[in-house]
Protein backbone atom coordinates (compact mmCIF):
# COMPACT_ATOMS: atom_id res chain seq x y z
CA UNK A 1 0.00 0.00 0.00
CA UNK A 2 1.39 3.11 -0.93
CA UNK A 3 2.14 6.62 1.03
CA UNK A 4 -1.84 8.32 -0.60
CA UNK A 5 -3.74 5.49 -0.17
CA UNK A 6 -2.38 5.13 3.94
CA UNK A 7 -3.23 8.64 4.13
CA UNK A 8 -6.83 8.00 2.52
CA UNK A 9 -7.60 5.47 5.09
CA UNK A 10 -6.21 7.24 8.04
CA UNK A 11 -8.31 10.67 7.02
CA UNK A 12 -11.35 8.61 6.93
CA UNK A 13 -10.71 6.79 10.69
CA UNK A 14 -9.48 10.58 11.73
CA UNK A 15 -13.58 11.96 10.43
CA UNK A 16 -15.09 9.16 11.49
CA UNK A 17 -13.57 9.44 15.19
CA UNK A 18 -14.43 13.17 14.87
CA UNK A 19 -18.47 12.42 15.27
CA UNK A 20 -17.43 11.22 18.55
CA UNK A 21 -16.91 14.62 19.86
CA UNK A 22 -20.02 16.68 20.71
CA UNK A 23 -20.76 20.22 22.30
CA UNK A 24 -19.76 20.70 25.48
CA UNK A 25 -16.92 18.09 26.07
CA UNK A 26 -13.82 18.06 27.34
CA UNK A 27 -11.79 15.87 24.78
CA UNK A 28 -8.00 14.37 24.72
CA UNK A 29 -6.53 15.34 21.46
CA UNK A 30 -3.69 12.75 20.42
CA UNK A 31 -0.46 13.42 18.61
CA UNK A 32 0.47 11.62 15.05
CA UNK A 33 -0.39 11.63 11.47
CA UNK A 34 -3.89 10.12 11.82
CA UNK A 35 -4.68 12.59 14.50
CA UNK A 36 -3.68 15.20 12.09
CA UNK A 37 -6.68 14.16 9.58
CA UNK A 38 -8.69 13.96 13.02
CA UNK A 39 -8.28 17.99 14.30
CA UNK A 40 -8.42 19.18 10.55
CA UNK A 41 -12.22 17.39 10.55
CA UNK A 42 -12.79 19.35 14.10
CA UNK A 43 -12.10 22.68 12.79
CA UNK A 44 -13.59 22.20 9.84
CA UNK A 45 -16.87 21.38 12.28
CA UNK A 46 -15.81 24.21 14.67
CA UNK A 47 -16.25 26.68 11.77
CA UNK A 48 -18.71 24.95 9.79
CA UNK A 49 -20.98 23.76 12.27
CA UNK A 50 -20.04 26.20 15.33
CA UNK A 51 -18.84 22.76 16.86
CA UNK A 52 -18.05 23.94 20.87
CA UNK A 53 -15.84 22.11 22.89
CA UNK A 54 -12.72 22.06 24.90
CA UNK A 55 -9.52 20.32 24.07
CA UNK A 56 -6.47 18.61 26.32
CA UNK A 57 -3.38 17.87 24.22
CA UNK A 58 -0.67 15.43 24.13
CA UNK A 59 1.82 17.78 22.46
CA UNK A 60 2.75 20.77 21.64
CA UNK A 61 2.18 19.72 17.73
CA UNK A 62 -1.06 18.67 18.36
CA UNK A 63 -1.81 22.27 20.27
CA UNK A 64 -0.42 24.57 17.55
CA UNK A 65 -2.58 22.83 15.12
CA UNK A 66 -5.42 23.02 17.24
CA UNK A 67 -5.72 26.55 17.72
CA UNK A 68 -4.76 27.61 14.42
CA UNK A 69 -8.88 26.34 13.70
CA UNK A 70 -9.91 28.18 16.74
CA UNK A 71 -10.12 25.27 18.99
CA UNK A 72 -10.05 26.32 22.47
CA UNK A 73 -7.32 24.08 24.45
CA UNK A 74 -6.66 24.15 27.78
CA UNK A 75 -4.23 22.72 31.07
CA UNK A 76 -4.69 18.91 31.87
CA UNK A 77 -5.02 20.71 35.03
CA UNK A 78 -7.27 23.56 34.58
CA UNK A 79 -10.20 20.15 34.05
CA UNK A 80 -12.11 17.53 36.11
CA UNK A 81 -12.54 15.35 33.64
CA UNK A 82 -11.90 14.59 30.10
CA UNK A 83 -14.97 12.80 28.46
CA UNK A 84 -12.98 11.17 25.60
CA UNK A 85 -9.69 10.85 24.17
CA UNK A 86 -8.90 10.36 20.16
CA UNK A 87 -5.13 9.32 19.65
CA UNK A 88 -3.42 7.09 17.14
CA UNK A 89 -1.02 4.00 18.06
CA UNK A 90 1.61 2.36 16.38
CA UNK A 91 0.37 -1.16 16.84
CA UNK A 92 -2.51 -2.57 18.47
CA UNK A 93 -3.37 -6.04 18.84
CA UNK A 94 -6.53 -8.52 19.02
CA UNK A 95 -6.42 -8.11 23.20
CA UNK A 96 -6.39 -4.57 22.79
CA UNK A 97 -2.72 -4.35 24.48
CA UNK A 98 -0.78 -1.46 22.48
CA UNK A 99 2.52 0.45 21.67
CA UNK A 100 2.86 4.21 21.26
CA UNK A 101 5.41 6.54 21.12
CA UNK A 102 6.51 6.41 17.59
CA UNK A 103 6.14 9.84 17.62
CA UNK A 104 7.88 10.63 20.99
CA UNK A 105 4.71 11.77 22.89
CA UNK A 106 3.97 8.68 24.75
CA UNK A 107 4.44 10.10 28.38
CA UNK A 108 1.86 13.04 27.85
CA UNK A 109 -0.44 10.83 25.95
CA UNK A 110 -0.82 8.24 28.79
CA UNK A 111 -1.27 10.95 30.89
CA UNK A 112 -4.31 12.12 29.31
CA UNK A 113 -5.33 8.85 28.67
CA UNK A 114 -5.59 6.94 32.45
CA UNK A 115 -7.77 10.46 33.03
CA UNK A 116 -10.48 10.07 30.52
CA UNK A 117 -13.70 8.42 31.17
CA UNK A 118 -12.97 6.93 27.26
CA UNK A 119 -9.82 6.10 25.29
CA UNK A 120 -10.59 5.42 21.04
CA UNK A 121 -7.44 4.66 18.97
CA UNK A 122 -7.82 5.67 15.30
CA UNK A 123 -5.49 3.40 12.98
CA UNK A 124 -4.90 2.20 9.18
CA UNK A 125 -5.12 -1.66 8.56
CA UNK A 126 -1.06 -2.00 8.75
CA UNK A 127 -1.47 -1.41 12.60
CA UNK A 128 -3.76 -4.10 13.50
CA UNK A 129 -1.49 -7.11 14.36
CA UNK A 130 -2.09 -10.48 16.51
CA UNK A 131 0.91 -9.96 18.92
CA UNK A 132 2.31 -6.63 19.31
CA UNK A 133 6.42 -5.90 19.23
CA UNK A 134 7.75 -6.22 15.96
CA UNK A 135 6.96 -2.02 16.29
CA UNK A 136 10.01 -1.35 18.14
CA UNK A 137 8.67 -0.14 21.61
CA UNK A 138 9.61 3.61 22.66
CA UNK A 139 10.75 4.09 26.41
CA UNK A 140 11.27 7.52 27.79
CA UNK A 141 14.41 8.01 29.87
CA UNK A 142 15.99 10.80 31.81
CA UNK A 143 19.17 11.92 29.97
CA UNK A 144 21.14 11.70 33.21
CA UNK A 145 22.53 8.10 33.18
CA UNK A 146 20.70 6.84 29.78
CA UNK A 147 23.61 4.66 28.78
CA UNK A 148 23.30 3.23 32.02
CA UNK A 149 19.90 2.07 31.54
CA UNK A 150 20.53 0.98 27.80
CA UNK A 151 23.55 -1.36 29.01
CA UNK A 152 20.79 -3.26 31.69
CA UNK A 153 18.41 -3.33 28.73
CA UNK A 154 20.98 -5.03 26.44
CA UNK A 155 21.74 -7.47 28.89
CA UNK A 156 18.47 -8.52 29.00
CA UNK A 157 17.88 -9.01 25.40
CA UNK A 158 15.80 -5.66 24.70
CA UNK A 159 18.01 -4.82 21.71
CA UNK A 160 18.02 -1.20 22.79
CA UNK A 161 18.53 1.65 20.71
CA UNK A 162 18.89 5.46 21.59
CA UNK A 163 16.52 7.53 18.86
CA UNK A 164 18.38 10.02 17.08
CA UNK A 165 17.29 12.76 14.94
CA UNK A 166 18.53 13.46 11.56
CA UNK A 167 22.05 15.40 12.52
CA UNK A 168 22.72 12.44 14.63
CA UNK A 169 21.04 14.19 17.96
CA UNK A 170 19.08 12.39 20.55
CA UNK A 171 15.46 12.96 20.13
CA UNK A 172 13.71 15.05 22.69
CA UNK A 173 10.44 14.76 24.43
CA UNK A 174 8.22 17.32 24.96
CA UNK A 175 9.58 17.04 28.84
CA UNK A 176 13.50 17.15 27.36
CA UNK A 177 14.03 13.40 28.00
CA UNK A 178 15.42 10.75 25.51
CA UNK A 179 13.76 8.21 23.85
CA UNK A 180 15.21 4.41 23.93
CA UNK A 181 13.72 1.89 21.34
CA UNK A 182 13.51 -1.70 21.88
CA UNK A 183 13.47 -4.21 18.87
CA UNK A 184 11.69 -6.78 20.56
CA UNK A 185 10.22 -8.31 17.50
CA UNK A 186 7.41 -9.84 19.38
CA UNK A 187 5.84 -9.17 23.28
CA UNK A 188 4.48 -12.35 24.37
CA UNK A 189 4.26 -10.84 28.10
CA UNK A 190 3.39 -7.43 27.89
CA UNK A 191 2.70 -7.14 31.46
CA UNK A 192 5.62 -8.43 33.04
CA UNK A 193 7.80 -6.14 30.75
CA UNK A 194 6.17 -3.36 31.84
CA UNK A 195 6.67 -3.94 34.93
CA UNK A 196 10.49 -4.91 34.93
CA UNK A 197 10.49 -1.33 32.52
CA UNK A 198 8.65 0.84 35.09
CA UNK A 199 10.85 -0.57 38.02
CA UNK A 200 13.82 0.21 36.32
CA UNK A 201 15.37 4.07 37.65
CA UNK A 202 15.95 6.51 35.15
CA UNK A 203 12.60 5.14 32.66
CA UNK A 204 10.46 7.85 32.97
CA UNK A 205 7.43 5.94 31.17
CA UNK A 206 7.18 3.08 28.35
CA UNK A 207 5.03 2.61 25.28
CA UNK A 208 3.10 -0.40 26.15
CA UNK A 209 -0.83 0.79 26.94
CA UNK A 210 -2.11 -2.41 28.26
CA UNK A 211 -5.88 -2.83 28.08
CA UNK A 212 -6.28 1.19 28.29
CA UNK A 213 -7.92 1.64 25.17
CA UNK A 214 -12.44 1.44 24.75
CA UNK A 215 -12.52 0.96 21.27
CA UNK A 216 -10.58 1.11 17.56
CA UNK A 217 -11.53 3.11 14.23
CA UNK A 218 -9.93 1.08 11.99
CA UNK A 219 -9.14 2.40 8.22
CA UNK A 220 -9.99 0.00 6.01
CA UNK A 221 -10.23 0.03 2.21
CA UNK A 222 -14.00 -0.79 2.84
CA UNK A 223 -14.89 1.94 4.89
CA UNK A 224 -13.65 2.59 8.81
CA UNK A 225 -14.46 -0.10 11.18
CA UNK A 226 -14.63 -0.16 14.75
CA UNK A 227 -13.50 -2.77 17.42
CA UNK A 228 -15.06 -2.87 20.95
CA UNK A 229 -12.66 -4.34 23.59
CA UNK A 230 -14.90 -6.55 25.61
CA UNK A 231 -12.56 -5.83 28.79
CA UNK A 232 -13.65 -2.37 29.34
Amino acid sequence: MDKAQQDALKKAAGIEAAKLIQDGMIAGLGTGSTVRFLVDELGRRVQEEGLKFTGVTTSRRTQEQAEGYGIKIVNIDDVDHIDITIDGADEVDKNFNGIKGGGAALLWEKIVAINSNKVVWIVDQSKVVDTIGKFPLPVEVIPFGNGQVIRKFEAKGYKPTLRLDAAGKPVLTDENDYVVDLHLGRIDHPQELAEDLIHTVGVVEHGLFLNMVDQVIVGDPAGPRTLINPNK
